[in-house]
């Protein structure tokens, strides 16, 4: 992985103050959701932090594969990340926690989403190539 590119990606999301984040289910069905907080690790995987819905966390339990994009549409800039999910960590948890909700709409614990980057791509409105540069 580039890593002048990856910090890149990661002051573009600090200045756009979300990325969005695509995942698909066994057979396929896509789903998409945002996240406030990208970084990268120690390690060198990136990780994103939400209070996420079920279904993007059954997604990733079924089918690692995830894309991340990073777009800042004032100028019309961005990248697309291309990679695989390598663990969910629970790192906070909502004050009077009931695990008989954990199932309705609104998530309870916030998780951090590790994944490995295997291709970072332009992304923009504009005409662009989805070819690694």
């Amino acid at each position: 992985m580039d890593k002048e590119k990856t910090e890149n990606v990661i002051r573009l999301a600090e200045k756009v103050g979300h990325v969005l984040i695509a995942t698909a289910d066994q057979k396929g069905s896509p789903h998409m959701a945002s996240s406030g907080r990208m970084e990268l690790q120690r390690d060198g995987r990136l990780s994103l932090s939400e209070w996420f819905c079920p279904g993007t966390l059954s997604n990733l339990q079924h089918n690692p594969r995830i894309s991340v994009v990073v777009w800042d549409p004032e100028s019309d800039f961005g990248y697309q990340l291309l990679g695989e999910t390598e663990g969910i960590e629970e790192t906070a948890m909502q004050d009077g926690y009931s695990p008989l909700l954990e199932t309705s709409r609104i998530p309870q614990v916030e998780r951090k989403i590790l994944f490995r980057v295997d291709r970072i791509l332009h992304f923009s409105l504009a005409p662009h190539s989805d070819i690694e540069e």
